[in-house]
């Protein structure tokens, strides 16, 4: 079933990736690609946080046929958060031309991080259903946010928190790097409560992936399928920083299944309890979402995502056949 999507609203963060005014000429670029392909898509750029969100949700109610997202993990989370909450009938289709600073999803559907290569590559495309995860904070249920890629509690919830915003501006994802040093230094590792999919595990980090893609080059959930309703989980019950450090051999080798205090498994719902004083943080696709308790919980079918084939080579010539509908497996 062919679907049209010449109506389309490209949200852009001119802020996302350092890209700011630069990125203007690549983002005209790939509109007259898309176009010479059946896609007509208008620009609007967001001008602060939240801004996302609230013009995806208008794209919806104003009949959009397509929303196209640029910008990092932080914009397509904003963008999923506003497509996501309309559940009328009318769902519509997200795209993504990458621009920011990790690009998991990119990572994750093979998508050029060249934006004219990435547009040409969506004109090669089906629309697949996917499911999200969906994070609550317990103590405050109205903070609750839809999310793509990966989320967590522990570590990397309290780098998320504390990374400096102008640094992240400056240098890109080095800012979480450098904040991860400092954190092995000073940060207590405090175990909490892990419950879903049979298991129980007081741990000090917990990863909760719909993507094999983490960040940066790494891969940990490597057994997720973001055409699967449900998480891979990777739990660390170590509260040692200089452990932490032991295992980034492991990571990079992508060997870390196996090695001691490392705790893998599958579900559709997990529960994130703290057990003493010191405060646990989640976050969600690279965002700081709440402190502990948190629910992270799959949400099937939350998503259309158009989806580049895997055997189709991105065309120069602009012609394309049109994006075909297809349910996930």
């Amino acid at each position: 079933m062919t679907v049209s999507l010449q109506n389309a609203l490209l949200i852009h963060n001119p802020n996302a990736g350092n890209g700011g005014s630069a990125r203007r000429p690549k983002l005209d670029e790939a509109r007259r690609i898309l176009s010479a392909g059946g896609i007509e898509a208008e620009i609007v750029e967001t001008r602060g946080p939240g801004d996302a969100t609230a013009i995806a949700q208008k794209a919806t109610a104003d009949g959009r046929n397509l929303v196209i997202a640029c910008g990092g993990d932080g914009t397509l989370n904003e963008v999923v958060n506003g497509l996501a909450v309309a559940q009328n009938g009318h769902r519509v289709p997200l795209a993504l031309l990458p621009g920011g600073t990790a690009n998991i999803l990119a990572k994750e559907i093979n998508l050029p991080w060249d934006i004219a290569g990435a547009a040409k590559k969506l004109l090669h495309a089906d629309l697949k259903d996917i499911a999200l995860g969906l994070a609550t904070p317990l103590e405050q249920p109205e903070k609750k946010r839809y999310f793509l890629s990966v989320a967590g509690a522990g570590p990397d919830g309290m780098i998320v928190y504390a990374v400096d915003l102008e640094l992240k501006a400056r240098v890109g994802i080095l800012a979480y790097w450098y904040q991860g040093a400092r954190e092995v230094l000073r940060y207590k590792f405090p175990h909490f409560r892990i419950i879903g999919g049979g298991e129980q595990i007081e741990g000090s980090l917990v990863i909760v992936g719909r993507t094999k893609n983490y960040g940066g080059p790494f891969k940990i959930t490597t057994e997720a399928d973001l055409y699967e309703d449900k998480f891979e989980l990777l739990a660390l019950t170590t509260q040692s920083g200089f452990r932490y450090l032991s295992y980034l051999p492991s990571l990079w080798l992508n060997k870390l299944r196996g090695t001691e205090g490392v705790h893998f498994w599958k579900s559709d719902t997990i529960l994130c309890e703290q057990l003493g004083p010191n405060p646990v943080y989640a976050q969600i696709d690279g965002e700081p979402l709440a402190r502990l308790p948190v629910e992270f919980k799959i949400i099937p079918r939350a998503l259309k995502l158009l989806v580049p084939r895997a055997n189709t080579s991105a065309s120069t010539n602009g012609s394309a056949a049109a994006p075909t509908k297809s349910s996930a497996s």
